[in-house]
Order: C-alpha cells, then structure tokens, then sequence
C-alpha cells in the first residue's frame, strides 16, 4: 500500500496552475495540494492570485504564493518563471490551465470581432506556449518536470449549435476550437522536444462541465446525447486525471491525451 500512496505522492514539488483562481483550475490547484505538493496560483490580478494561494493554504495546509502573469506577453511570462524558480528553487509541475478570453463579440463566426478571434488565440495557444518554454525551460535544467496542457474536446470533435440557440446559451466560438485543437497538437510535438530532458508533456481534454451558470436545458440536451449521461461535476471528475500526470504514476506516459468527457467525444 505504501508503494502505491508513493506513486501518487507529490510531497517536494513545486506546481505552477494558471489561471487556477477558480473552477477546474482551483480543482486540480487543490488535487495537487493535498498530495503535498506547494502551489503557485497565476492570474491577471495579482490581488486574486494572492487571495487564492491564502484560501488554498488555509483548506489543505501547503505551502502556496500568488504570481500576477498575462501569459499573452511574453515579458510577463518570462518575469513570471524567474519568480517562480526563485520561491523554492525549483519548479516541477506546470498545469497550462489559464484560457478562456471569448471577448464581447458573439461566438457566431460571420459576427465575431478580429480582435476577440486574436485575444482568444493569444491567450489559449500562444500564451500556453509561452508557458511552456519559460517554466519547461526550468524543469530542464533538474532533468525532471510534468507538464500538463489543458485542452478541450473542442480541439477534437465538432459541435451542433442548435443545443446552443435552442437553449439561448452563448454558442463556441470556431476560434476556441482551434485554438484547443492547436494545444493538442503541440503537446504531442513538445513531448518529442522534451523527452531528452526526462520532462513528460500530456495534455487533459475535458467535455462540459456544469459550473452551475448553465442553463437547465443546455444541461439537459448535453446530458442526453453523453454516454453517462451526466455533465462533468466541478470539485471531482477532472482531479483523478490531474493528479495522474503530475505524479510518478504517469513517468513514462507523454505525448497523450487525456479525454475526460463521459464519452460524449467517443460514442456518435
């Protein structure tokens, strides 16, 4: 039994979560936690990533800091990796998890705005690369790391945007898709790019999860056409998958993707 707990055991490494001020980011922030890893919280605000490294030591007892970082510029991205190294040294895991960014313009392609399809882009793809040449390059220099890319069944099949209109909820944008779908491919070529340096790159796909502002017929219809017929669920169904790839359990898994979605992606 001990053998096993030490497969899991992340007691010594320093995690970076981005953007893990909320939602799956807190999750799998707090996953990683409570298998004794300290954890560095990025967001836009640095006040909020504070606030959230304080909540997350006062519920699991690590040790964690707030880092401000926009990972959509390059300089931030660089003072951020520097600041993270320099709190304990090293760093061991990093979860590319801060995303998002769908502007004010709708998801509807003939309607959205050049700048919102850029933003987008910038901030899940670009930026997420950036991440993983600063923090990667860190991980580098000890011969050891985890890098986990957050991706989204999004990258990997289409959608019917009638569940969406028909349920008066803001549809996906073509952007978002490609965007998930570049973070796939590039974890699979970033796995080769890294191996030499012992660093496993994976990357987790989630399906839809209900973070209780969805409306009850989106729900609904979603539920209906997953094999488990169920939403994801917030605080459960995406930290087995976290804790997986962070941990020894997964070092000779790299270049994967993990989907975890209830079959919605799989079962047609």
């Amino acid at each position: 039994m001990d053998k096993i707990k030490s497969m899991f055991d992340l007691t010594g490494k320093v995690a970076v979560v981005t953007g893990g001020h909320a939602w799956l980011g807190y999750d799998m922030a707090s996953t990683l936690a409570q298998a004794g890893a300290s954890i560095i919280i990025t967001s836009r605000d640095k006040a909020r990533a504070d606030e959230t490294a304080k909540k997350l030591s006062a519920e699991t007892g690590c040790e964690a800091i707030g880092i401000a970082l926009d990972q959509r510029d390059f300089s931030q991205v660089e003072r951020a990796a520097k600041e993270a190294k320099a709190w304990k040294g090293h760093i061991d895991i990093l979860i590319n998890n801060a995303g998002g960014g769908s502007g004010a313009s709708e998801g509807n392609l003939f309607k959205r705005s050049a700048e919102d399809i850029n933003n987008l882009i910038s901030t899940n793809l670009t930026g997420a690369l950036y991440c993983c040449k600063e923090f990667g390059q860190i991980m580098s220099e000890n011969g050891y790391g985890k890098i986990i890319n957050i991706g989204s069944i999004a990258g990997i099949v289409g959608r019917d945007r009638e569940m969406y209109r028909r349920n008066n909820k803001g549809e996906q944008p073509i952007d978002y898709a490609a965007s998930k779908a570049g973070v796939i491919g590039m974890t699979r070529d970033l796995a080769a790019f890294m191996a030499p340096y012992h660093i496993c790159v994976n990357c987790i796909s989630p399906g839809g999860f209900d973070k209780g502002d969805i409306p009850a017929g989106f729900v609904s219809d979603y539920s209906a056409i997953t094999p488990f017929r169920k939403m994801g669920e917030m605080g459960k169904d995406l930290n087995g998958a976290a804790l997986f790839l962070a941990s020894p359990a997964s070092d000779y898994v790299t270049g994967h993707n993990l989907v975890v979605d209830g079959g919605f992606s799989s079962c047609k």
